[in-house]
């Protein structure tokens, strides 16, 4: 059970970096053509895509990282108490 549970913690750890991340690089790079943007783009986005469904739209601000981020931050922590 550790195994999983610190599996868990390193795959949210990274995801959150690599939200973190695109969220600059769409800042830095808009049009996203780089490879970095290309590899934070295919990482997050199967996290982002459905919750960006869901949410109305807010007109140019992605409000998709933000929540996931949150999600991560509060649903993780119990996950893991569970777990362990």
């Amino acid at each position: 059970m550790i195994f999983i549970a610190n599996f868990i913690y390193l795959l949210s750890t990274v995801l959150t970096f690599a939200i973190f991340g695109r969220v600059l690089m769409s800042w830095i790079s808009p049009r996203g053509g780089d490879s970095v943007s290309n590899f934070l783009f295919n990482i997050t986005e199967p996290l982002l895509a459905p919750v960006r469904r869901v949410l109305p739209r807010t007109g140019l601000f992605d409000l998709s990282p933000m929540i996931v981020l949150i999600v991560l931050q509060i649903v993780l922590p119990r996950l893991l108490r569970i777990l362990v």
